[in-house]
C-alpha cells in the first residue's frame, strides 16, 4: 500500500475507534510493522492532524478533525453496507479487510446498521497456512500483467504446473475463478482459486496485452452463454 494511501487509513481508523489504539494494533490491521506506524504517526503530527498519544500508551485522534463527508443518499448507503458485507462470500481476505475498513468509515459518518446482514457462507477463505493462494496475489498479477507459475489440482486430484497469463477474477457463489491464458494448453482456461496451490513469479510479464486477452476471453464467453442447450 502507498503510504499517502496508508496515511489516510491511518486517520480513518483512528476517527472510528472509540478509545486509544496501540501502534502493535494499527500495525496489525494495517500489516505493517509498529516502526512504520511511530513514523507515520510523526508524519500526521508533522502535518497538524491532530493524533494524541505516545510509544507504549496508544494514540487517538482528537474529537472534531474531520475529513469531507461521503455524498451519498440512505438507500445509496444501504446499497454500499450491503455490497461490503457480500464481499465476506467471496473468500478474498484482503478485499474483506478493505471493505471492514469502508464499513467503519460509513457508520463513523451515518451511525451503525445493525439490521442488515448478509448470510456468511460461501467461498472458502484464502489462507496461505492451508495452503491456498491468496486471491490478492492473483489480482496484483492482472494488474501487472504478470505471468505466473501455477500448481493446480483438478477436481479428480491431479496436479499440474501451469504457466498462465491471469486476466480476470470472477466472483462466484461457492468459489472464485481465475480465467488466463493457459501457456500449456495454448487457450484461455479457468482455475478455482481454492485449488491452486503454489503460486509464483516468472519473472515474465505481458505487459500491453491484457486488454487483447480479455477481449477475445469475452467473445468466447458471450458465443458460450448464446449456444443452444440440449434437452435432458
Amino acid at each position: 500500500m502507498p503510504r499517502s494511501d496508508r496515511l489516510f487509513e491511518l486517520i480513518q481508523i483512528l476517527r472510528a475507534a472509540p478509545g486509544s489504539r496501540t501502534a502493535h494494533d494499527l500495525a496489525e490491521e494495517l500489516e505493517v510493522s509498529a516502526r512504520t506506524i511511530y513514523r507515520d504517526i510523526a508524519a500526521l503530527q508533522a502535518m497538524r492532524v491532530p493524533v494524541e498519544g505516545a510509544a507504549g500508551l496508544g494514540y487517538l485522534l482528537r474529537r472534531g478533525y474531520d475529513l469531507p463527508p461521503l455524498n451519498f443518499d440512505q438507500e445509496e448507503t444501504e446499497a454500499l453496507r450491503v455490497g461490503l458485507a457480500m464481499l465476506a462470500r467471496t473468500g478474498d481476505s484482503t478485499l474483506q479487510r478493505a471493505a471492514k475498513r469502508v464499513c467503519d468509515k460509513i457508520d463513523s459518518l451515518h451511525g451503525p446498521a445493525d439490521w442488515l446482514f448478509v448470510a456468511p457462507w460461501g467461498a472458502p477463505v484464502d489462507n496461505p497456512d492451508l495452503g491456498c493462494v491468496s486471491i490478492a496475489r492473483l489480482r496484483q498479477a492482472i494488474r501487472e500483467e504478470e505471468t505466473l507459475r501455477i500448481t493446480y489440482q483438478s477436481e479428480a486430484g491431479d496436479r499440474t504446473e501451469r504457466c498462465v497469463r491471469p486476466i480476470v477474477v470472477i466472483y462466484h457463489l461457492n468459489c472464485t475463478i481465475l480465467a488466463a491464458w493457459c501457456e500449456l494448453r495454448g487457450d484461455f482456461r479457468h482455475f478455482r482459486t481454492d485449488r491452486i496451490y503454489a503460486c509464483d513469479p516468472t519473472g515474465r510479464f505481458f505487459t500491453g496485452e491484457s486488454a487483447v486477452l480479455r477481449s477475445l476471453w469475452q467473445q468466447r464467453e458471450a458465443v458460450a452463454a448464446d449456444a443452444p442447450t440440449t434437452p435432458a
